[in-house]
């Protein structure tokens, strides 16, 4: 954790971390903008951030945004902070919170963490419906070839759709299908309203993508869940679960055990 402590310990690390909580998921030419910092300085300090994995990177075409990633904050929370009194870690908890807020913007979720694992196992633990339901609690299946079906079978209900596929798949690599289908058995099995239902059934369906990475002995994860509206109730509900979803599946590589229990 010392990259992260070195990392948030500079004022102007946190003014950039400050201006992607304020709008996420911009240039490095937007944020020498918006800062007035010399470009030098802010790709110096990104770099940084990145080091500490605080920041993450995705390329759209010729551009490189940048998001917060919640991974190193939720790390210390999680596995380390409870060695402390609750005082101590309230400046830490903030940030935490400030981080996973899903109403920082109305853009792309974007997660990264390092797992001490192999890209074939990795991809093992995202495509294995045994494998899934042991840190998700959801059994997905499918032959993972584009184009295919995703079945989602979560509390006893099975979510079936034409339009639940694959997008993309290169086997220890990269994975992509669209989000599951928000059926009324689906909200009474997870305790949505009515209402709430109703605003998710409505929304665009979204996309989420897998980006795996060797790095060494580890691999490394870029989770990207987007294609949200504007306001997305859907984005609500999924950066609020995935931050914990991949803590277990980490776990779970890492250990054989979760953080939490699934059903």
């Amino acid at each position: 954790m010392d990259e992260v402590f070195k990392a948030l310990a500079d004022p102007s690390r946190r003014r950039l971390l400050d201006s992607l909580n304020a709008r996420n998921g911009q240039t490095l030419r937007e944020l020498c903008s918006g800062l007035d910092m010399a470009r030098q300085s802010v790709s110096k300090h990104l770099a940084g951030l990145e080091a500490a994995n605080l920041v993450t990177t995705v390329w759209r075409g010729r551009e490189k945004l940048h998001y917060l990633n919640a991974e190193p904050i939720n790390a210390i929370a999680e596995r380390w902070i409870t060695q402390y009194d609750r005082h101590r870690a309230a400046a830490l908890a903030d940030l935490k919170t400030a981080l996973e807020d899903p109403q920082v913007a109305d853009t792309d979720f974007v997660y990264t963490t390092y797992i001490n694992t192999t890209p074939e196992r990795l991809w093992q633990a995202l495509t294995d419906p045994a494998f899934t339901r042991r840190y998700w609690g959801v059994a997905l299946e499918s032959d993972w070839k584009v184009g295919s079906t995703v079945t989602w079978k979560q509390d006893g209900v099975t979510i079936e759709d034409p339009e639940q596929v694959v997008l993309e798949s290169e086997p220890g690599r990269r994975l992509a299908y669209a989000w599951h289908t928000f059926t009324p058995e689906f909200a009474k099995s997870v305790g949505f309203d009515d209402e709430t239902l109703a605003r998710m059934a409505a929304e665009s369906r979204s996309r989420v993508t897998f980006d795996i990475e060797p790095r060494g002995q580890m691999v490394k994860l870029t989770v990207i869940h987007g294609g949200f509206e504007p306001g997305s109730v859907v984005r609500e509900s999924v950066s609020q679960g995935w931050p914990e979803l991949l803590s277990n599946l980490k776990t779970l590589l890492e250990t054989g055990e979760t953080l939490t229990t699934v059903d």
